[in-house]
């Protein structure tokens, strides 16, 4: 049963790594696309802006079909949405196409999130779940790293590098394919007579005053972490006058920084609780954010960034909480819903910094977001503490 558990947790590594890589690349090609559309940074905005719409949208659709219909087809569905329409942007004629088809894309992109965090959940038992959760998210910067090298190589052709992203998509899809199986907690759940589930379960009864909470936690982090990630690119290149290739160094040492974040608050998380740690997670990126964008100094920077990325380890500890927060029947719905309208919300975040930045420029829209981050740690402090709110579950049925 163990290799069954380590299984599903590489395969979610992977999934969730090509995810993180596909949605990072638009930021780093945001100044390319600018320049060869002749985009304003407004309409630049709108494409990053487009692709979180998507993924808002997605918590309906791919958490609908995930609790209805199974985690398996739901994850190679999300997959194949993500991969064929960033495939689609080498061929994009002009900024309308583009707005479209990245709102596509966002479809997939949401749902893949949403069900490996219910994966993690049903397979790993409650004394490591918020480290294998964490680990799982922790693909988002190497994912983010591995966009930053792969933009180095590519850029300023954009078009190729979007093409080849999103073929590569077809690995995951293989393994997940090959070698995943349902979720048990999700079959023995499943019944012939059972109404399907909707949207509207998770908003009714008990678990409304969760979700509405939970997706104000995710709303609030996720625009400060949008905002800020979105622009940290053209920040570090405009007013930082850093070059292409110190950019790319800094956004992988920063993206290092998160990978061991996650994975220490995961340890972290199992030992004094995960809304203990996500607070701490949260207080600790308000004060670092601010520090970070102030700072004018190119050597510092290349250090302060992996020490801001650390403090982001909240992203990787939202799912193993969420998904305790909802049973198995409407899990993917519940924690869809939370993070992706919560991504949804925060669509507007990038758009609306280009417009801060133009008055106070872009460190003091970093400044901004920060204060979003410790907004999301007020709304943490009125959730309830949980640590094995659902069944144990150690097992994918194969």
């Amino acid at each position: 049963m163990r290799i069954l558990r380590w299984t599903v947790l590489i395969g979610c590594f992977i999934a969730y790594l090509f995810d993180a890589f596909e949605i990072t690349l638009l930021s780093l090609a945001l100044p390319a696309i600018r320049h060869d559309l002749g985009l304003s940074g407004g309409q630049a905005g709108l494409l990053a802006t487009a692709t979180l719409l998507g993924i808002g949208v997605s918590s309906l659709a791919i958490g609908y079909l995930a609790d209805n219909f199974g985690r398996k087809k739901a994850l190679i569905l999300s997959l194949a949405a993500f991969g064929v329409f960033t495939s689609a942007l080498w061929a994009v004629p002009g900024f309308g196409t583009f707005l479209v088809i990245r709102f596509l894309a966002g479809l997939g992109l949401g749902g893949v999130w949403s069900v490996v965090s219910a994966y993690i959940t049903e397979t790993w038992p409650d004394r490591s779940r918020n480290r294998a959760s964490a680990f799982v998210i922790s693909a988002f910067p190497i994912g983010g790293a591995l966009a930053a090298v792969t933009s180095g190589l590519f850029l300023p052709d954009w078009r190729l590098m979007f093409l080849i992203a999103g073929l590569l998509v077809a690995l995951p899809i293989l393994i997940v394919a090959a070698f995943f199986r349902e979720s048990s907690s999700w079959l023995a759940d499943r019944t012939d007579s059972e109404k399907p589930v909707v949207v509207g379960d998770v908003l009714r009864g008990p678990l409304r005053r969760a979700t509405l909470l939970g997706t104000l936690m995710a709303a609030l982090a996720l625009i400060g972490f949008w905002g800020s990630s979105t622009w940290l690119p053209t920040y570090l290149g405009t007013e930082r006058g850093l070059s292409p290739a110190s950019v790319a160094w800094s956004l992988t040492a920063l993206n290092l920084g998160m990978f061991l974040g996650y994975n220490a608050f995961g340890v972290l998380a199992d030992r004094i609780g995960q809304r203990a740690a996500i607070l701490l997670s949260l207080v600790g990126v308000t004060i670092a954010l601010p520090v970070y964008a102030l700072t004018t100094r190119a050597d510092t920077l290349l250090w302060l960034g992996p020490l801001y990325g650390f403090c982001t380890a909240f992203f990787g500890l939202f799912g193993a909480y969420l998904g305790e927060l909802f049973p198995t029947r409407v899990r993917t719905t519940g924690v869809g819903f939370c993070f992706n309208v919560g991504r949804g919300i925060s669509a507007f975040a990038p758009f609306a910094l280009i417009g801060v930045a133009g008055a106070i420029g872009f460190s003091g829209g970093l400044v901004v977001c920060a204060l979003f981050f410790g907004l999301s740690a007020v709304v943490v402090a009125v959730l309830p503490t949980t640590r094995s709110a659902v069944p144990q579950d150690t097992s994918v049925q194969y």
